[in-house]
Formats: C-alpha cells, sequence, structure tokens
C-alpha cells in the first residue's frame, strides 16, 4: 500500500487546501431539480423527481468529492429544506411524483445538515409521493433513520456511497468507511424495511489504468449481493484540486465515455438489481467527437429500458486498423 496513507486528519487538510473558491450558496433555495422516468426492480417505470438541495456541508472529506461547491459554509438554518423542498414541488405541473430523491449534498441524518426539528414538516410535505429517497454516508444510518422512516407515508430508500471494493483504492479515498460499517448498514436497512440505493465509482484513483471498469462492475456486484435495489455508477471528475494532484502524480486517469458505456453494458440484465450510468456531466467525459452523442443517447435509452442493445460501431475510434 502507498506510503503516501497519512493521519485523516492532516488529509482533511490537504484535501481542503487544495480546493478552488466555491461560489456563494443561498440555504433558501434549492439548486435545481430533475424530472425523470426512473426504471425500478422488476422493469416497472417511476416518475421521479430529484430536488438538489442546498446545505451544510458533509463532515466526511472524501477525497474525490465536488459537493462541497453545493453547500454553506455552518450548519443548515431551520427552515430552509422544507422551503426549499416546498418551491420545487409547487412548479411541478400535474400529479405528484412516484418518488422524490432528496440530495443535500451531505448527509440527510446529520442534523447539521437537515435539523432535526424539519424533519415532520419534510414527512408532511412528502406525504402525497410513493417513494422517498435521501442519500447518507453509512456511519450515519441508524435510529434516526428509523425515526424518519415513521414519519413519512412512502417508503424509505437511503442511497450510500461504496464507492469501490478495490482495497488500496479505498484506503485513499479518505471516506472514513471500511467494508464492514458498510455491510451493517445495509443490512440494518433491509431489516427494517428500508430499500437501499447504492453509488460506485468508475475511475477510482489508485486502480491500475485499463482495470477501471471491472473494478466498477465488481463493486456494483458487492452492492447488489447486499440487497441493493438500484446501484448508480458514477464516473470520477477532477475539479476539487486532490484528484489534480493524484493525476499529476499518475494515481489518477479520468474515466471516458467508452469506458462508462461498457461497466453499464456489463450489467445489463441483472434481475433484482437496477443499475444504471450517472450520466451528470458526462458530456465532460474524454470521448471521441464522432460518435460521443451516439453513446450519450445509448446510455440514456439503456438507463431507462434496462434492455442490452448492440453497441455503437464508429469508424474512427473502434476501427480496429486505426488503433
Amino acid at each position: 500500500m502507498s506510503s503516501e496513507v497519512s493521519e485523516p486528519g492532516a488529509i482533511d487538510g490537504r484535501i481542503r487546501s487544495l480546493r478552488p473558491p466555491k461560489p456563494v450558496v443561498d440555504p433558501w433555495k434549492a439548486h435545481g431539480s430533475l424530472l425523470e422516468d426512473e426504471r425500478r426492480p422488476g422493469g416497472g417505470i417511476e416518475r421521479s423527481l430529484t430536488i438538489f438541495l442546498a446545505g451544510a456541508e458533509c463532515p466526511f472529506t472524501c477525497a474525490f468529492c465536488d459537493l462541497w461547491r453545493y453547500t454553506i459554509d455552518g450548519p443548515t438554518p431551520a427552515g430552509a429544506i422544507p422551503r426549499q423542498i416546498a418551491d420545487t414541488l409547487a412548479s411541478v405541473r400535474g400529479a405528484p411524483p412516484d418518488r422524490i430523491k432528496l440530495y443535500n449534498a451531505s448527509n440527510f441524518f446529520d442534523g447539521r445538515a437537515v435539523p432535526i426539528g424539519d424533519l415532520p414538516r419534510i414527512a408532511e410535505l412528502c406525504a402525497p409521493i410513493s417513494s422517498i429517497t435521501v442519500e447518507s454516508h453509512a456511519n450515519t444510518v441508524g435510529p434516526k433513520t428509523l425515526d424518519f422512516a415513521r414519519r413519512i407515508r412512502g417508503g424509505l430508500e437511503v442511497a450510500m456511497g461504496l464507492e469501490t471494493i478495490h482495497r488500496e483504492a479505498r484506503a485513499h479515498l479518505n471516506k472514513h468507511l471500511d467494508l464492514g460499517r458498510f455491510d451493517a448498514a445495509a443490512c440494518f436497512l433491509a431489516d427494517n424495511g428500508i430499500a437501499l440505493r447504492v453509488f460506485v465509482l468508475l475511475g477510482a484513483p489508485y486502480v491500475t489504468l485499463g482495470l477501471s471498469v471491472e473494478w466498477a462492475v465488481r463493486s456494483a456486484e458487492y452492492a447488489a449481493q447486499r440487497g441493493a435495489a438500484a446501484v448508480s455508477i458514477i464516473p470520477l471528475r477532477g475539479g476539487n484540486g486532490e484528484m489534480e494532484r493524484l493525476a499529476a502524480l499518475g494515481h489518477f486517469t479520468p474515466p471516458t465515455l467508452l469506458e462508462l458505456e461498457s461497466a453499464l453494458d456489463r450489467c445489463v440484465g441483472w434481475e433484482t438489481t437496477v443499475v444504471t450510468a450517472d450520466l451528470w456531466d458526462a458530456e465532460r467525459l474524454p470521448a471521441c467527437p464522432h460518435c460521443h452523442d451516439a453513446r450519450l443517447d445509448r446510455l440514456r435509452r439503456l438507463n431507462v429500458t434496462g434492455r442490452a442493445e448492440p453497441p455503437i460501431r464508429c469508424d474512427i475510434c473502434t476501427d480496429p486498423q486505426r488503433t
């Protein structure tokens, strides 16, 4: 294992010191929302509303994280999260969505990020919606999770970051999470009838070049074996300073659009777990300009249908005579 691993506090400080300036964030206004069709186990399609909430920063300073730029300095003001949810729901036309995903760039069960006093109002706002997804580090899953599950009328799903099961990569993520703790949180959710959604990384640092797809798929398999109803493969992005530092040292290579497509292709057709590719900023991924748009369109279709499709044939990047 690399000798670069050091004390957690020192790592936190270094990661934070490399960050570029972040924009001013208004805690009373959501960053935005996304209404889309989402596939669930069994093939059903849900109308899903994701709200990107503004609030306090996550206390876990993960090396790969770029969500800190969407957070505020200090705790989330009381009443701010309900206001953001209410304003977003008021802008949605038609019937309520089937699912609402409350993504606050932190941990929903951290009282500094989501004040405990706001939970009754949040539950009230979400009452017409059959399923609610919140995000949380495995370390904050516990009694507060059960308390919120009892408050809401719909079913609860918790989205947790597994990131990778690659041993050395995990040691350098600074996530403060081992596989035992992840497994315990997954069991806790299953034992209490709470669904599990998992995030895994494509392009984790310290993974040998050429094996990025393999380890993303292995990590997705690990999540599926622990009951994940949904797994999202997230291509690791730069821009936070730390990833640029690791790239300069030869420990990180940004994943390509073709690698994301390859990873998803290997997970198509799983029976009990829906695997999708996270396409947020996917246009930034290194890709052949001649087939870029066609590959993105194919990924969007695979995300919704879950059905295998013939691969994209490109005369430039997939012609063996040109490689």
